[in-house]
């Protein structure tokens, strides 16, 4: 009699796309990168969140418009500089 193993074979892992590249890859503690494929997938992926590449649209409130309004006034007061 055979003793089942503690371990999914590969193919009853469950795979999921790597965020950064889109390749399949095993979603377990087995990897050290989950959910990323590779180590060089989860340094970029973190770098784009590190330089703020990663944003979220939204929509400007009043205050955010009226800073606007504010930042322009004062460019446009501002002496021009030559180059």
């Amino acid at each position: 009699m055979t003793t089942p193993s503690t371990k999914p074979s590969s193919t009853t892992q469950r795979k999921v796309p790597c965020p950064h590249c889109g390749t399949l890859t095993v979603y377990s503690t087995d990897n050290p990168w989950r959910p990323f494929c590779s180590e060089r997938c989860k340094s970029l992926d973190f770098g784009a969140w590190a330089s703020e590449s990663y944003r979220v649209q939204a929509r400007p409130d009043a205050a955010d418009i009226e800073a606007m309004e504010q930042e322009l006034e004062r460019s446009a007061q501002a002496p021009k500089q030559r180059h």
